[in-house]
């Protein structure tokens, strides 16, 4: 739900604004309506440390220490030794590189001394160094000139030739010999080896650098907030207008009379634009995430976040909608605990395979393979889904029953939040819509189950229908001529239907893909059973689970991928254009240290 916000107005002297900004800082609980981005040198100059500080950070994390690495004590700034030893692993790892491959070329060569070849070539008698494809060498080159083949395989011969020579394939004369070259390898390694023993030091005072970080946070934070005061009475006072959850009015309102600030308070409106900011339990706050990637709603609309977390959740066990696969997002989740960039979607990793297992048992499927044949589940047969449904495919009709009450529950949505914000009388048309389509499909699903006979069900339409035909034609806008409104209840009947008609057909893709992931995982399935045969041969076992290992393996990606994409889409598209949601709302972002 949307938490409630209290508007906090202060007035005081230009000058005095960086002391209580400083004190609301300290308490962490009100919103400064503020500039998100720097705006002048000195807030873009905190804005480069914390790049810097990023850069540092980074660079020590992804710096490559072997196991066992001795660490060598660095004192000092560590944001200065630290750019510096960065700089020089990435000159000599570049160096190393460069100078293996340069050891590697000359042992191609052999064993020179370049001195004789500098007096051979003072001598008149210069050695040229030749690279020539096997096919364009000819031998009979040993006999025209001096020539001496030193090594040469199916691509390459590689020779030198004493004296004249005007054959193909001359390259530069090597400047030192292999042991100079090995030196000076070795020589670099060795320094590298103190580089990466002083990184490895730097590394554990990692939480120093982010420490610094967040304190620049911090700074830039205050910063940015001081400059969003406004100034007034030829600069003498400034005002700086903030937010916080009317829930923690006791909380502010003694931190503010503790600094004599003038202030005015009063609850936030639509027109203030409050900032947002969203109160769930533990299982629902999961899913704010996938909230977040659309957009906040505006302060008088509401949280769709528990529509979502249930109907995401359902909507992905049904596109992965396997036992097998769920439990293995379980243990996927449980390890992303353990990695700290990943540590916060876990849960949510950890609840998609819980809700992927349940529904994969009820689809009676793990690992692509039908469990409702093992005779091990015989006595719980019952639960699974019916293959067949009044003659359909159960799990394709399933997909179009919840996709149906998706739909329904988000024109109630939006009804109720028509009537909160413009009053019963001007949400007519929306309730007639919803007294049609929802009532209809409550009323065809009593008479289904044969709950109300015939002649109650017929009069029962008769009234939904006159109720919501005066609603939708007549009704659905007070303030306009009703002539008009029989016209635009004309053209919203023809948008609606065909409208209603491809949002309940997109949820055959809830079945189309848990179709395909469950068809690919089959195939997998025989081709390493072909591979296996009858099982007698040891030797054929390890090619099978191979197969199987790594057919699942894509399956899982490629059916997590989808079920992730196709369920926001079902929940941003079919269900926001029904219920009316519109993110309007931007985040609650306190102001903290």
């Amino acid at each position: 739900m949307i938490t409630p916000m209290t508007k906090y107005s202060f007035i005081l002297l230009n000058g005095e604004q960086g002391d209580l900004l400083e004190r609301l800082q300290e308490v962490g609980l009100v919103d400064i309506t503020r500039s998100i981005k720097p705006v002048d040198e000195n807030s873009q100059n905190i804005k480069a440390e914390i790049e810097l500080l990023d850069g540092l950070i980074n660079g020590l994390q992804k710096a490559d220490i072997p196991e066992g690495t001795e660490r060598e004590f660095i004192d000092g700034d560590i944001v200065r030794l630290a750019g510096g030893m960065l700089m020089r692993y990435s000159d000599d790892t570049v160096e190393i590189k460069q100078l293996e491959k340069e050891v590697s070329e000359l042992r191609l060569w052999g064993n020179f001394d370049t001195g004789i070849l500098e007096e051979l070539a003072h001598a008149g008698v210069p050695v040229h160094f030749h690279r020539l494809s096997s096919k364009a060498f000819k031998p009979e080159w040993k006999e025209e000139h001096a020539l001496v083949v030193v090594s040469h395989d199916k691509a390459n011969v590689l020779f030198v030739v004493a004296g004249p020579d005007n054959l193909p394939g001359e390259i530069p004369t090597p400047s030192t010999d292999i042991h100079t070259k090995e030196k000076e390898l070795r020589d670099k390694k060795a320094h590298f080896d103190r580089v990466l023993k002083r990184i490895a030091s730097a590394k554990d005072r990692i939480p120093e650098l982010e420490e610094k970080r967040r304190e620049l946070y911090a700074k830039l934070d205050l910063y940015l907030a001081g400059a969003a005061a406004v100034p007034a009475a030829e600069d003498t006072i400034v005002t700086l207008v903030g937010y916080a959850p009317t829930e923690k009015d006791d909380t502010v309102t003694a931190a503010l009379d503790q600094t004599g600030v003038y202030y005015l308070k009063e609850d936030a409106v639509v027109e203030d634009n409050p900032p947002i900011s969203l109160r769930n339990n533990w299982f629902v706050k999961q899913f704010e995430v996938l909230t977040d990637m659309y957009g906040r709603p505006g302060y008088d609309g509401f949280d769709p976040t528990p529509f979502i977390s249930v109907f995401f959740l359902l909507f992905f066990a049904f596109c992965m909608g396997d036992a097998g696969y769920g439990l293995i997002l379980i243990l996927i989740g449980l390890l992303l605990k353990k990695v700290d960039s990943f540590k916060d979607m876990a849960p949510l990793v950890v609840l998609l395979g819980i809700g992927t297992t349940v529904i994969g048992f009820l689809f009676h499927t793990f690992f692509s393979m039908d469990i409702s044949t093992w005779s091990i589940f015989a006595p719980i047969k019952g639960i699974f889904l019916p293959a067949k449904i009044a003659g359909y495919d159960g799990t394709m009709v399933l997909a179009l029953i919840v996709g149906v009450v998706h739909l329904c529950l988000a024109m109630c949505v939006k009804t109720y939040q028509e009537t909160k914000n413009k009053g019963f009388i001007n949400a007519l048309g929306s309730w007639g819509w919803t007294l049609l389509i929802v009532g209809g499909v409550i009323v065809a699903a009593l008479a289904f189950a044969g709950i109300m006979d015939k002649d109650l069900t017929k009069w029962v339409v008769i009234v939904l229908g006159i109720v919501s035909a005066l609603g939708i034609f007549v009704f659905n806008d007070m303030q306009r001529n009703k002539l008009a409104n029989i016209g635009v209840g004309l053209w919203n009947t023809y948008n609606t239907a065909t409208g209603l008609l491809g949002d309940v057909l997109s949820y055959l893709r809830l079945y189309a893909l848990g179709l395909a992931g469950s068809m690919l995982g089959m195939a997998f399935n025989n081709i390493g059973t072909m591979v296996l045969g009858d099982g007698s041969k040891p030797a054929l076992w390890l090619p099978f689970i191979v197969i199987v290992i790594i057919g699942h393996t894509l399956n899982i990606a490629m059916a997590a991928l989808g079920a992730f994409v196709h369920p926001l889409r079902l929940n941003f598209l079919e269900f926001f254009k029904n219920s009316g949601y519109e993110a309007a709302g931007r985040n609650y972002n306190p102001l903290k240290k």
